[in-house]
């Protein structure tokens, strides 16, 4: 067994009428149900859709670091 480890980055956005935060919680959510081995986050964007002066939606763009395990 390896002390290195390999990882995929994929590109995700998350939204939510509710925060930032929520977006962010949103979209792992949903990357979980058919992604395995998540290990971290970064946010690389961050912006909103505007109704009537207000904010209607936050959109967040994530990239998500995997871990890929061989079966050796």
């Amino acid at each position: 067994m390896s002390d290195s480890h390999t990882y995929k980055k994929i590109e995700i956005i998350g939204s939510s009428p509710k925060s930032i935060e929520d977006a962010i919680k949103n979209a792992l959510a949903e990357c979980n149900k058919t992604l395995h081995n998540l290990e971290w986050f970064e946010v690389v964007d961050t912006r909103g859709h505007i109704v009537n002066g207000e904010v209607a939606h936050y959109q967040v763009t994530l990239k998500i670091g995997m871990l890929i395990q061989s079966d050796h």
